[in-house]
């Protein structure tokens, strides 16, 4: 069965790569440092609806992304964050977060009426980057 990702990921974020679970989307939002991490599973949309063995990779797999983030952009807080309130499929959100960005201290969501995005080369060499960043990290 081929794996779908949600319409409304696709449509917001650059592809970066595959981790052994999870794809990996840079967000198209320019404020602030956003990866989405998306399982290759079908129908799931709960953490606990992956296997036991799937949600320890799952896990390892946040935790070396939010890890690279870290040392790349030294924030000042990680969020990662699985709501699926409006995009049911599971997917897990990691962003560096400031103390001087425009949402803060509040979530990034609902904060704006629209995204500032990247231009489209911007958003492709911001791509490129972590996924060459990436490609240096073990899971």
């Amino acid at each position: 069965m081929t794996m779908i990702i949600d319409k409304r990921i696709i449509s917001s974020t650059c592809f970066v790569t595959e981790l052994p679970l999870c794809n990996v989307y840079f967000q198209n939002e320019s404020r602030f440092p956003w990866l989405v991490l998306v399982p290759r599973r079908t129908d799931v949309s709960e953490l606990i609806e992956l296997s036991v063995e799937d949600q320890h990779q799952l896990t390892r797999e946040i935790a070396m992304v939010a890890q690279w983030m870290k040392e790349k952009y030294s924030p000042d807080k990680l969020n990662v964050a699985n709501l699926g309130n409006i995009v049911k499929q599971l997917h897990i959100h990691v962003i560096a977060r400031y103390e001087t960005d425009s949402a803060w201290p509040g979530p990034v969501w609902g904060k704006f009426d629209a995204p500032l995005m990247y231009s489209s080369e911007e958003l492709e060499a911001k791509a490129a980057e972590i996924r060459a960043d990436l490609a240096k990290v073990t899971v």
